[in-house]
């Protein structure tokens, strides 16, 4: 079988190169600001509103200001990862001329936007449940503030550097080491271990998504490219593109719908990560808007009393000893170091008992007064974990019909307590769709030209689009934060081999390079960010 490729380092020469130096016209700089100024006015009126519902007295204007600054770096976080990963959806159709420069990267900030809209929450709460259970419980405190901050920032910065340079890194990678890192921090500023700082099992699950999700993207790719030589004859489909005329209407509509989806599936899972951090800080500004949601009809609440009733009294049955006096601290310490103690049963025992009792007593969560949202949320967290790790690590040896007790009341708190306003999802939203309109050309060019010897095909580019947009649905469908950059990037790779066009080494070696040093670049910036922030505030 022959294979149609351009010589080694017949690069896209002027004629082909596609057009990226054209400016923005004033229509689209009005519609881009006319977004961002309905988003903030939507997103402060949303938030007046929830603040006026709680019917509280608001005595000082500190949490405010907090939330503002808080909002400000997470919502710069999700810009900064719109234009830092845009080039993953766009790069293909730009190279084969699928779709013109400017208009491929708002087509995929319009369906990142509606990616984040219609996103499930599932990566968003698996994000936070790495951060240590301590700062969680306080994240109202100058420590909990510090920690948002610190990760957030050493984020932001990586992405940025790595952006200046045109390397694709991964801003999942990122977020991920920056949390790891505080963790650590953390632990050594308390005289512990380190290694006790991090929930390992979730990073060691999350770890493994971004570890094979580039060596899927590759694999799969380059697969995929060898079964469409042996599958469609078309030999068009695998040449380069001649001047800048759009392929036939069927490899353009191919490969249109493919940066469709990676634009929708990274919107759904990369949006995610800011919509978990912007809650943990809405909890710990404004507890008595956010700590619970207050939107569960009443219905769901009587159920929720009833199930918490029901699994205490399992509990006891299996543990039928007294619990001790502070239950709360006893959980707090098995969460922290996953080392049951024969009162923990007790004591969750007693804790369901005592949210069960509280939320009966108030007759619905919205009737939870202001200064007791915060604790309630705590004690039905410290719950939810604690029956988590339980399960996980077979702790209690329960029968079947316990078990289910328990997991449907880890259901009812979740569903208490793990919720996103829309106000939220329609900020990040724009904040990552708008990101994916700017800055993309320098790593656009590194993805389009610098990663294969030749110039990329129609086959090539809908092969990797296709790979990176099945991996990150099925990933957000489990509730996996895997890197959108990786999968594509590698994916391009993967068609290259197989495709015996050639790699240039030294941009792979620089994508490699990037792909080792953010993990431990983004754990020691977040870290040392961490320790500075406590010692300043």
């Amino acid at each position: 079988m022959t294979t149609d490729t351009l010589a080694a380092g017949d690069l896209p020469v002027a004629e082909e190169r596609p057009h990226l130096e054209r400016k923005p016209g004033r229509i689209t700089a009005f519609i881009f600001f006319a977004v961002l100024a309905v988003g903030l006015l939507f997103s402060a009126w949303s938030l007046v509103r929830d603040v006026d519902d709680v019917t509280t007295t608001v005595t000082t204007w500190t949490p405010f200001l907090l939330l503002g600054v808080a909002l400000f770096i997470a919502l710069g976080f999700e810009f900064v990862n719109g234009f830092h990963d845009t080039a993953n959806a766009v790069a293909t159709v730009i190279y084969t001329h699928s779709l013109p420069p400017h208009f491929a990267v708002v087509w995929s900030g319009c369906f990142n936007f509606l990616g984040v809209l219609l996103s499930s929450g599932a990566v968003a709460f698996g994000i936070i449940a790495l951060l240590p259970v301590e700062l969680i419980l306080q994240v109202g405190s100058s420590a909990g503030f510090a920690m948002v901050f610190a990760l957030l920032i050493a984020a932001i910065l990586w992405n940025l550097g790595t952006w200046w340079l045109g390397l694709p890194a991964s801003s999942s990678h990122t977020l991920i080491g920056s949390i790891i890192g505080v963790g650590i921090a953390n632990a050594l500023m308390h005289g512990r271990d380190g290694t006790s700082g991090v929930d390992w099992a979730q990073a060691t699950k999350v770890g493994y998504s971004l570890l094979l999700s580039p060596l899927i993207g590759f694999v799969c790719a380059a697969l995929l490219l060898l079964a469409l030589r042996l599958l469609v004859k078309n030999r068009a489909l695998y040449r380069a593109p001649k001047g800048k005329t759009p392929p036939p209407w069927w490899i353009r509509g191919l490969l249109i719908l493919t940066c469709t989806g990676v634009s929708f599936a990274h919107g759904s899972n990369d949006g995610q990560k800011g919509m978990g951090l912007i809650m943990l800080i809405l909890v710990g500004t404004l507890p008595m808007a956010y700590a619970l949601n207050r939107t569960m009809p009443a219905d769901q609440t009587v159920q929720f009393v009833a199930v918490a009733e029901v699994t205490q009294q399992a509990l006891v049955r299996a543990a039928p000893q007294a619990a001790p006096a502070d239950p709360r601290a006893v959980l707090s310490e098995y969460v922290r170091t996953k080392e049951a103690k024969p009162e923990l049963i007790p004591s969750l025992a007693a804790l369901t008992g005592a949210i069960g009792a509280e939320v009966k007593g108030y007759g619905s969560l919205a009737r939870v007064p202001a200064e007791a949202m915060g604790n309630v949320r705590n004690d039905m967290y410290l719950t939810s974990e604690a029956i988590r790790l339980m399960d996980k690590d077979k702790v209690g040896n329960f029968d079947a019909d316990t078990s289910s007790k328990l997991a449907a009341f880890k259901g009812k708190i979740d569903e208490s307590t793990r919720f996103i306003p829309l106000w939220v999802k329609v900020a990040v939203a724009i904040a990552l769709g708008l990101g994916t309109m700017v800055g993309w050309k320098r790593i656009v060019v590194t993805v389009g030209e610098k990663i294969g010897k030749t110039h990329l095909t129609y086959a090539q580019g809908a092969s990797a689009e296709l790979v990176a947009m099945m991996t990150i649905g099925a990933a957000d469908m489990y509730g996996l934060p895997v890197s959108t950059t990786h999968v594509l990037s590698s994916g391009v790779a993967g068609t290259m081999a197989a495709n015996g066009s050639g790699l240039q080494m030294r941009t792979i070696r620089n994508l490699l390079m990037a792909w080792v040093l953010t993990l431990p670049a983004a754990i020691v910036l977040s870290a040392s960010l961490y320790w500075l922030f406590t010692h300043l505030f």
